[in-house]
């Protein structure tokens, strides 16, 4: 221990000196810190393109630069819906989900790294305590050699003390990094949840679409079966030939597979959907609920584009994955430059227990010791290049994030624009339709046409009833794309 305090004490010695102080001071002003960070330029237009504000060029103009607020509530936008059944399967989601469930224990993870980043600001204390049976040669001691000598016995028992002066910001930009991560852990998992919410909706509103193009199946397969039973009765009462009833069984047959495959289609709805809930599929049962025709959607307004870098989660994460990224850069940067740790330690030594303790016994050290990097084979440098390609990466993904999002904003709003019209077409159609099936049935009947008009029409019928049907899901479905894209609230 005297010949390390010795050392010790040399190398303090020589640390003093104002040749090594004005190289510290150099090595100071030539900087290891990471590089201001500058958000990426991105063009964000004045307005969504499909947005009714681009009609207005004084709305349009109205936009600022963004601000983080990805912590900002969303407020519960589903309740928008007005619908109970919806309001209760998002919270059991929300409450059993799996994935949410890893995504925030993977926060919690972060945020424990986070905690030990922090560790390293503090001084290290720990105890240590035990005995060492060790034996020295005679020369250490000063001793002819070939002087016999005995092994011994030492007992300790001491507190230790450590600490990393961050001279460079290599404890610093740790810190930095890792609260960043967590930073970006919080906003990826409030991504899942939305991911979450917005997938429970539209499996929601597709089942319910599925009920209601069964349900319309259902009531057409009852026509069929009735109108075969028309015709197989004139038939038997020879007022019809064959062909009729014939024509009559494969319209029923067509139209009772095709209700079935609508029904296979159901059950996977709602075992995705019991997936969603954290069930077992075996163990949810939907009950049927058809979509409305008169089923009111809320409107949402798009808003201005600079704020979906305000309100996109999985933005959010992609901002603070380049602050990270940024600060390891500085971390990579500080491991060329010296490190000073500070040692200490002390307590009691002592051949024998029973003595340990005794103010005789009393033993101490400390140290500080500088050391850097001579030749390391190109391995500090090499790490900061990986660390500014890291920085690039995020950088590129940051863009692609925000360009995405720009673009799943404009989808949905044309598709919601275009969605409009089509129903507005379809509508129409389906009043015509059942005009023309009825007339087409009523000529039938006077023995005006054959029964082949008839089918025509109400297979046309059917059919755009039920385009008109799953239509009306569609639409549901990418009003909750418009409010996913939206970053869940407007």
């Amino acid at each position: 221990m005297k010949h390390m305090t010795n050392i010790t004490s040399s190398a303090l010695s020589k640390a003093g000196s104002s040749k090594v102080a004005g190289l510290l001071a150099a090595l100071l002003l030539a900087g290891c810190a990471a590089p201001e960070l500058r958000d990426p330029q991105i063009d964000v237009p004045a307005a969504f393109k499909e947005s009714v504000l681009a009609a207005n060029s004084a709305e349009a103009a109205r936009w600022k630069p963004a601000q983080p607020a990805e912590a900002q509530p969303r407020g519960e936008w589903w309740k928008a819906f007005n619908d109970a059944a919806l309001n209760r399967l998002i919270e059991e989601a929300t409450a059993a989900n799996a994935n949410l469930a890893a995504a925030a224990a993977r926060m919690k993870q972060a945020r424990a790294l986070a905690g030990i980043a922090e560790a390293d600001r503090i001084p290290q204390v720990g105890a240590q305590f035990g005995p060492q049976r060790f034996r020295s040669s005679a020369i250490a001691r000063g001793l002819p050699a070939g002087t016999a000598v005995a092994p011994a016995t030492a007992w300790q028992g001491q507190l230790t003390a450590s600490y990393e002066v961050d001279l460079f910001g290599r404890v610093a930009g740790n810190v930095s990094a890792a609260r960043a991560d967590a930073s970006t852990s919080e906003a990826t998992y409030r991504s899942v949840l939305l991911a979450l919410q917005a997938d429970v909706a539209q499996t929601y509103f597709r089942l319910r679409a599925a009920d209601a193009e069964q349900a319309l199946l259902n009531e057409t397969v009852r026509l069929r079966e009735e109108n075969f039973r028309i015709n197989q009765r004139r038939f038997e009462l020879g007022d019809l030939g064959e062909l009729e009833p014939a024509r009559a069984r494969t319209e029923l047959s067509t139209t009772r597979a095709e209700a079935l495959a609508v029904e296979r289609q159901r059950a996977q709805l709602e075992h995705a959907l019991a997936v969603l809930l954290g069930k077992p599929a075996a163990a949810f049962n939907a009950q049927s609920n058809p979509l409305a025709e008169a089923s009111a959607l809320p409107g949402i307004p798009a808003g201005l584009p600079s704020a979906l870098l305000e309100r996109r989660p999985d933005i959010a994460a992609a901002q603070r994955a380049m602050i990270a990224a940024n600060a390891r850069i500085g971390v990579a940067k500080s491991a060329m430059f010296p490190a000073l740790a500070i040692t200490g330690a002390g307590g009691g030594e002592s051949a024998d227990l029973s003595d340990l303790f005794k103010w005789s016994s009393r033993t101490w050290i400390i140290g500080a010791l500088l050391s850097m990097p001579i030749i390391d084979g190109g391995r500090n440098k090499a790490n900061i290049a990986r660390s500014e390609a890291a920085l690039e990466e995020s950088v590129a993904i940051y863009r692609h994030s925000v360009l995405s999002a720009f673009a799943e904003v404009e989808d949905n709003l044309a598709g919601l624009r275009t969605l409009a019209g089509q129903a507005q077409a379809l509508d129409d159609a389906v009043t015509s339709a059942r005009r023309s099936a009825d007339l087409a049935n009523k000529q039938y009947q006077a023995g005006r046409t054959s029964y082949l008009d008839v089918i025509d029409a109400q297979r046309n019928l059917a059919a755009i009833e039920r385009s008109a049907v799953q239509l009306r899901g569609t639409r549901a479905t990418t009003t909750v794309a418009l409010i996913r894209s939206l970053g869940g609230g407007w």
